[in-house]
């Protein structure tokens, strides 16, 4: 005989729970999935959902990152090649959105807030 499945239903607070669990630095969405013996792309799915959103007095400080948007040149620069040591990290980062936008982020960074960033702008 096959086992049968067996559907679990969670709770708005377990729900969120979870999806509080996603934010903790270091912590991905597979890891905490693994701990409820659940799905990733479920808690993907709640993370999508306002009502599990960080609530903005629960949240801490806001990060505000430096960003350039310039429209002046929109042709790609060639591709560089890497003439800096292997130690030497360049605190820069450019991505190209698909409407023809740039953004360039230069200095230390909250990576995090940068994909929160992100997120927002391709939703």
């Amino acid at each position: 005989m096959a086992n049968k499945r067996v559907r679990r239903r969670w709770s708005v607070e377990e729900k969120r729970s979870i999806c509080e669990q996603t934010r903790v630095p270091g912590v991905s969405v597979a890891q905490v999935a693994r701990r409820y013996s659940m799905n990733a792309n479920l808690i993907f799915n709640w993370l999508k959902d306002l009502r599990f959103k960080t609530d903005v007095s629960e949240a801490g400080e806001t990060v505000f990152l430096p960003v350039e948007v310039s429209a002046t040149d929109m042709t790609p620069a060639p591709p560089q090649p890497d003439t800096y040591p292997a130690h030497h990290t360049n605190n820069r980062i450019e991505i190209e959105l698909v409407n023809g936008h740039r953004l360039t982020i230069e200095g230390s960074f909250d990576g995090d807030a940068l994909a929160c960033l992100l997120k927002g702008l391709v939703s």
